[in-house]
């Protein structure tokens, strides 16, 4: 008898999800040939047939004991989970197979991780895609990484499979830095655990939220793209860009003045610099990372063009090159590192001068309890208080809130007013009568106040300057006996870096800028 090779997808995790036409090749076989965990799914079917059950590790060997019955003339079943054709049993069949092999072959197509997990997460793959295996047995990581950096170039949503395992820790974190060298830290972004299988978690992300994540190789993280947007607890990107050529040619339609200073802000510090700026003669454009951020420089900075809003590397490399800027200023926060990152990345790239003009430290060595990292503060404000506030901003509330004894903790915020920081501390689990979502900085009589209503026993804040309001969150909490954590600045090597108006001005005029 002349045999068939059935190359059978049997999707993510429940029957229910296996195409019509995977059951029938299932229930037509005579041999099964699959990992065992898969069998579970289509048990029904297969009743009284041959099976082999070869480990996990031993794929090459399930594929050649499948071909060896089928070219003895069996009707038999090579299964794989998802599509048996993406990251599957199906390439090594047909690397194992001859051109003189004459037994029938059938693949059967079946749901992928990739569309299993967007179904999940709402509809955030209906536009160009990629995916992406970060498991570096079969393919060099050198290769993972190469066009892993191509996607982020690109700005394509995509779909990270093989993310973490026992022996491979470190490269998921890799991949998502080089994704925040190109795409936006606002981007959102999808963590599906088991989809559709017992165990099943879902949860929505901003990019830079995900490098504080933990996870493993039942995990599947989706990645958006500029245009991705939230409606509900869903994510989704627009099939359409209708605003394709408004949103890639905003700096000329935005009237954006040529061969000016760009000031990157969203501080109240880099505002009053951009009015310094101005007021000296020099045409200005401030950027800022939010649309919040923007209203305020807006307000701050009247008559000066204002260019805000979440966007990516790609898209600020256009607007910065169709502009034609003559300097970059980054007057972001002091704990805006990545963003600080980028600046001197597109700087070296353009050829532009970079300034970074960072607000001096206004703290004192008393002046609360240094901490040299976000989970350092956790740990400790988990061991000193049990109502806890937090003035640390939205970015890094996960550290804190998925901290271990974190659960046993009351956890009060304070965030800019932007839905999306509002809905990241919600989402973490923060009931909304603990959420202070206001634009500072505050005065020590609104601090104390506020902690005295809320009965907080622990403040968690940053170094953020006299211009941040660091002086009053410490003499707050002085005047109300509870421990102040400061969580310590992070370092970075800027080519050249000043922290007075005089000094912006004077390093213009050195590389001959004028008005």
């Amino acid at each position: 008898m002349k045999g068939v090779l059935n190359l059978v997808s049997v999707g993510p995790g429940f029957n229910d999800l296996i195409v019509p036409r995977a059951e029938a090749a299932l229930r037509d076989s005579d041999v099964i040939v699959a990992y065992d965990l898969y069998l579970r799914w289509v048990a029904p079917w297969i009743a009284g047939k041959e099976i082999h059950t070869p480990p996990l590790t031993q794929e090459r060997e399930r594929a050649l004991l499948a071909i060896e019955k089928a070219r003895n003339g069996a009707k038999v079943a090579l299964i794989s989970s998802g599509d048996i054709g993406i990251y599957a049993m199906a390439a090594l069949a047909f690397e194992e197979m001859r051109d003189d092999d004459e037994y029938d072959v059938n693949v059967i197509p079946g749901i992928t991780s990739a569309n299993a997990c967007a179904s999940l997460l709402g509809s955030p793959l209906s536009h160009d895609f990629a995916t992406l295996s970060l498991s570096d047995l079969l393919c060099p990581w050198e290769w993972i990484e190469q066009r892993g950096r191509h996607i982020a170039e690109a700005d394509l949503a995509c779909v990270l499979y093989n993310v973490q395992s026992a022996g491979r820790q470190l490269g998921v974190y890799r991949i998502l830095s080089i994704m925040l060298e190109s795409k936006s830290a606002q981007t959102l972004c999808g963590v599906v655990r088991n989809a559709y299988r017992p165990g099943q978690e879902v949860s929505i992300h901003p990019l830079e939220e995900l490098p504080k994540l933990q996870f493993d190789m039942l995990t599947t993280i989706v990645i958006g793209n500029r245009f991705t947007q939230r409606k509900r607890d869903f994510i989704f990107t627009p099939r359409g860009y209708n605003d394709w050529g408004a949103a890639e040619a905003q700096a000329a339609e935005n009237g954006l003045p040529e061969n000016a200073l760009w000031v990157f802000s969203g501080t109240s510090d880099g505002n009053a610099l951009a009015s310094e700026l101005t007021r000296k003669g020099y045409p200005v454009v401030i950027s800022t990372a939010t649309e919040y951020g923007g209203e305020v420089a807006v307000k701050d900075c009247p008559g000066i063009a204002v260019w805000a809003g979440s966007r990516g590397v790609a898209a600020r490399k256009q607007a910065l090159t169709r502009s034609q800027a003559r300097v970059l200023v980054d007057a972001t926060h002091p704990y805006a590192s990545l963003m600080s990152e980028q600046l001197i990345g597109l700087s070296r790239t353009l050829g532009i001068p970079y300034l970074r003009y960072e607000r001096p430290s206004a703290r004192e060595e008393n002046a609360g309890e240094l901490c040299a990292s976000m989970e350092q503060a956790a740990a400790r404000a988990i061991a000193l208080g049990r109502r806890i506030f937090l003035a640390t901003g939205s970015k890094d509330l996960a550290t804190f809130l998925q901290s271990p004894g974190a659960a046993e903790r009351e956890w009060f915020v304070r965030v800019t007013p932007e839905p999306a920081f509002m809905q990241r501390a919600i989402d973490l689990g923060v009931p909304r009568s603990h959420i202070c979502a206001m634009q500072g900085p505050f005065s020590q009589e609104f601090n104390t106040a506020l902690w005295r209503d809320w009965q907080i026993d622990c403040v968690v804040t940053k170094d953020s300057g006299d211009a941040g309001g660091y002086d009053a969150k410490v003499a707050a909490a002085h005047a109300l006996g509870i421990p102040v954590l400061v969580i310590q600045r992070p370092t970075l090597e800027y080519p050249i870096a000043v922290s007075t108006f005089d000094a912006v001005l004077q390093q213009l005029q050195a590389w001959n800028i004028t008005a």
